[in-house]
């Protein structure tokens, strides 16, 4: 129980003196059929689609090798410093056998910079050599062969055949993901059963251009943390599910005037021992 004179959080929320976020949506897309979600999420993917008619991936490459390995060393790295460190690294190794005969000291260095380079060098090594192995040293085209080579997910497989003419895929990344469940197209968490859902409301031959467009859109306006709402092209479209609203913060200097705030107890002071004796 709080003491006389004190004001509670709670008391003070009430009053609106502190900033309340809380999870945002929209009641009239709470709930909404198949067909409908099937309808919004074209608008939406139409919308975006006249906002960026130029998104494309970001990574530099020119062959499907080299695509494969802009992708592994993307991971938890942004596509600027990968292509800061590629052109080096496809000179130095311009086919599957260099690169699986490569020095991994020497491959460690170049790679250093985009982070998690151990381990990325030796899927690197590790996926070169299965390519020589099994393929010829030529990439395959069919997603579930590059899934299976090591270091290579379903989601980097789905990135590759994609760009180089293989199976369709709307490959789930960290902005997929995010941004299809804050549009409300699913409410699964794993990328497999995301990406399922996505293909159920799109066309077939929009499922490319539609990853590379959530993709642009997470990272130019759909922020993970403070997504910037207010200059959104679908922000009409859009449930907003996750997003925190927030309530306008009140001038600093305690409750706001009018508040029904408790007053603090008087503090007594005892007087000094010496004027106490003098009495």
């Amino acid at each position: 129980m709080a003491g006389v004179g004190r004001v509670t959080v709670s008391e003070r929320r009430s009053m609106g003196a502190v900033t309340v976020r809380r999870p945002y949506y929209k009641d009239r897309m709470a709930r909404e059929s198949v067909a409908a979600r099937r309808a919004r999420a074209i608008q939406v993917f139409d919308r975006l689609d006249a906002a960026m008619p130029e998104a494309h991936i970001e990574l530099d490459f020119t062959t499907p090798l080299q695509l494969v390995i802009a992708v592994i060393l993307a991971a938890q790295c942004t596509d600027k410093r990968v292509n800061m460190i590629t052109p080096e690294v496809f000179r130095r190794y311009p086919d599957a056998a260099t690169l699986a005969g490569a020095d991994s000291a020497e491959l460690e260095k170049l790679i250093h910079s985009c982070g998690f380079f151990r381990a990325k060098a030796r899927s690197l090594k590790g996926m070169a050599a299965a390519l020589v192995e099994k393929y010829g040293g030529e990439v395959p085209r069919a997603r579930a062969d590059l899934a299976a080579l090591p270091g290579v997910g379903p989601k980097t497989a789905g990135v590759v055949t994609i760009h180089i003419g293989g199976d369709p895929a709307f490959p789930v990344d960290t902005h997929v993901k995010r941004l299809s469940r804050r549009l409300g197209f699913t409410r699964a968490l794993d990328p497999d059963h995301i990406e399922a859902d996505l293909k159920a409301l799109v066309p077939q031959d929009r499922w490319a251009k539609g990853h590379q467009l959530l993709v642009w859109h997470g990272r130019r306006t759909c922020f993970a943390r403070s997504p910037a709402c207010d200059r959104c092209v679908v922000r009409e479209l859009c449930p907003r599910i996750g997003v925190p609203k927030k309530t306008p913060k009140k001038a600093a200097g305690g409750a706001p005037r009018g508040a029904a705030v408790v007053p603090r107890r008087p503090v007594r002071r005892r007087a000094p021992a010496r004027s106490r004796r003098r009495a």
